[in-house]
């Protein structure tokens, strides 16, 4: 067994940067969701997990829970600090990229790999007191007409009440281009699953499929519109004049 206290853990910075605040201390429920927070994503059977990171956090909360003298608090009329939290749209999580973070006064350039989940954490090196390392918490925000909810994507497409009632094949402009599907006279799906076409597989989590949410109206375009919508996009007058 290790006969330690707090060793692995030189300051109270350093233990407030391994839960992923920044700024001045928090205490109560603030200090105790981000310690939450940050051993979750630390527990070595997580993505992207690690036994000596988790081992370290469990060292900060007890650095914290033991401290002889009040730490220093914001302002009261300032709310209490909370983890920062890295908030992408479904298309980050989809394709990847990079991202600017900015805290503490200072600018981070962070990569985003692709199939990240709510949930997971982003490495901020060198962000906290003494140059410590800072892990937020990755919040996928619906955009683009995306929503995820775990390794699935979702997005709503009108369908004309015709095509609803008499069936036909229905075209869908996805994240990934145009994809068709048959609905059936008098048995239309209310939800039609796009297999593959969601988060890609990242770690131990699988690829996902895209839900799409057929909503019946009467302003959707009919096939013949939608159709001449697509003509039109490729037929444009510069190519005309080409």
């Amino acid at each position: 067994m290790r006969a330690r206290s707090h060793s692995e853990v030189a300051s109270l910075d350093e233990a407030h940067a391994l839960l992923g605040l920044i700024g001045p201390a928090a205490d109560g429920e603030a200090l105790t969701a981000a310690f939450r927070a940050a051993v979750k994503a630390a527990h070595p059977s997580a993505p992207g997990g690690d036994a000596d990171r988790f081992r370290r956090v469990i060292a900060a909360w007890r650095l914290i829970q033991s401290r002889d003298r009040p730490l220093a608090l914001a302002a009261p009329a300032s709310p209490p600090p909370s983890p920062l939290v890295v908030a992408i749209s479904p298309v980050d999580a989809l394709n990847g990229g990079r991202l600017a973070v900015r805290t503490a006064g200072r600018t981070f350039d962070i990569r985003l790999p692709k199939g990240l989940r709510s949930g997971e954490h982003l490495r901020l090196r060198g962000a906290g007191g003494g140059g410590a390392d800072v892990y937020l918490p990755v919040l996928i925000r619906a955009a683009d007409g995306l929503s995820v909810l775990g390794d699935d994507l979702y997005m709503d497409c009108p369908v004309p009440n015709r095509l609803m009632e008499d069936g036909g094949r229905l075209e869908i402009d996805t994240h990934a281009g145009a994809r068709s599907a048959w609905i059936v006279a008098g048995h239309a799906p209310l939800r039609l699953r796009l297999a593959g076409l969601g988060l890609p597989a990242r770690g131990a989590r699988p690829q996902g499929h895209l839900f799409v949410n057929l909503q019946p109206s009467d302003d959707a375009p009919s096939a013949a519109e939608d159709l001449l919508v697509r003509f039109t996009r490729v037929w444009t007058p510069d190519r005309l004049a080409a």
